[in-house]
């Protein structure tokens, strides 16, 4: 458990170990093998054992149950789809793309209404999201941000743009000139929800059989050390970690994000930092930065930043780089003055997974019997319950809205071999940094963040 809580402030602030999981004790047959207890995995079995309660599913981890990006992230259930709703379209149409959006949005409400018929207590907080302008670089893309939500049908319930004064009266983050605001985004604890849908899925009947590695995945069988797992139907729900299994080294990019969190803060200090209903927030800057008030008065902030390493490399000591961290602390700091006196208590890490088109998807081939889910770009924590949801109504053959959704057997191209790989990953990692001090020198657009920003789904 130690180990556990090292991973995140998540996991150290649940305190209690998790209960202990068996390993798999050699061959098994089931009739469905999901690699991955993340999110994804969990989600599954959770609609697949509502679906079919006589299903026999067994979930293979390599470590513990949330262990991956679904204990260590920001904490967003948000309805942020990878791919933008242009990319959507040019590959389905413009009326599936416009259901995908209103998909994403139902999740986040179906994230809580399962969280509190199941009775998981997860910090929920619908506050939404704010995306804040603090240049007037950033204001001009934010207003025509909201004029592009228009032209697709979204209104101001869903999407809208704050001046100033409504801006800053819900957070006085420093030179905010406006935001956008979207109200389909929760705060949430993300190791809360691991360690409930855990727990739901076991009490149904799910075996879920941790540090039990995948060695292989192939029609009707999860290969591991410890034996196989033989399935009609085997679900790949390993997102980042996907990259070490045989096959799949170019199938997801892994790329490091890095969060913080500070401790408790006091009343006065939220008084200046508002984020009353825990709205949580980002910037307008091209490298990432996204942050929420936790229910225990902290401040969790993290960011892009940190390289892609070469040949797919994922490794614990990637986990904290001290760089970006400082880097990280100073720009919440930048953003919110008053949390200059006070601790950083934590500082965690981990890989999220990149599809070479920046495009989600979730699939079913039904000749060989394997499924995937994945590709979420570090926005999976709702994404991630509509793909288990989908993939049930694949599994058990029911056609539904879900399985009629753009995403549904989505094909990305592979990302290129190496150098390659790494040569363009860390290339946009570059340019998007410079956009930003191009941006903050001359107060004009950056160019090269449009020009690269072809080459992400927009």
């Amino acid at each position: 458990m130690s180990r556990l809580r090292d991973l995140s402030f998540w996991w150290d602030s649940l305190g209690e170990a998790p209960p202990p999981r068996p390993s798999l004790a050699g061959d098994l047959d089931v009739d469905v093998a999901i690699v991955g207890a993340g999110f994804t995995g969990l989600w599954t079995a959770h609609a697949l054992t509502r679906a079919d309660p006589s299903l026999r599913v067994v979930i293979v981890e390599a470590q513990v149950a949330g262990f991956g990006a679904s204990g260590r992230n920001g904490g967003w259930c948000s309805a942020l789809f990878p791919a933008s709703i242009d990319a959507v379209a040019r590959g389905s149409s413009r009326r599936a793309a416009v259901a995908m959006q209103h998909a994403m949005h139902d999740t986040v409400d179906e994230v809580g209404r399962v969280a509190a018929e199941e009775g998981f207590d997860l910090d929920w907080a619908k506050g939404g999201t704010l995306g804040l302008a603090r240049t007037q670089v950033q204001l001009q893309r934010a207003t025509q941000a909201i004029a592009h939500w228009r032209t697709w049908g979204f209104g101001a319930a869903d999407y809208r743009l704050l001046d100033a004064e409504e801006a800053t009266a819900r957070t006085g983050a420093t030179d905010v000139l406006g935001a956008t605001y979207t109200p389909h985004c929760a705060a949430i604890h993300p190791a809360k929800l691991v360690r409930g849908l855990a727990a739901t899925v076991q009490r149904r009947g799910v075996r879920i059989l941790e540090h039990t590695a995948a060695t292989a995945i192939e029609p009707g069988v999860v290969r591991t050390e410890l034996g196989d797992v033989r399935a009609p139907f085997v679900v790949r729900a390993t997102e980042a970690f996907t990259a070490r299994l045989p096959g799949h080294r170019r199938t997801l990019l892994p790329v490091y994000s890095l969060m913080l969190a500070t401790e408790p803060l006091p009343e006065d200090v939220w008084e200046q930092i508002g984020l009353a209903q825990r709205e949580t927030f980002t910037d307008g800057r091209h490298l990432i930065i996204y942050g929420q008030r936790t229910a225990d008065g902290r401040l969790a902030f993290g960011g892009r930043g940190a390289p892609y390493h070469v040949g797919s490399r994922i490794d614990p000591a990637f986990d904290r780089v001290s760089a970006v961290h400082e880097g990280l602390h100073r720009t919440l700091v930048e953003l919110f003055p008053a949390v200059a006196p006070y601790r950083v208590t934590h500082r965690w890490g981990g890989p999220l997974g990149i599809p070479r088109d920046w495009y989600a998807s979730v699939g079913l081939d039904r000749r060989t019997g394997l499924a995937w889910a994945g590709g979420y770009v570090g926005d999976g924590v709702g994404t991630a319950n509509l793909a288990g949801r989908t993939l049930a109504d694949l599994i058990t053959g029911r056609d539904t809205e879900l399985t009629r959704l753009p995403w549904v057997g989505h094909r990305s191209p592979r990302w290129e071999p190496e150098p390659l790989r790494w040569l363009g990953a860390n290339a946009g990692l570059a340019v998007m940094t410079s956009a930003d001090a191009v941006e903050a020198r001359t107060g004009r657009p950056a160019r090269r963040a449009a020009v690269f920003g072809r080459f992400l789904g927009h």
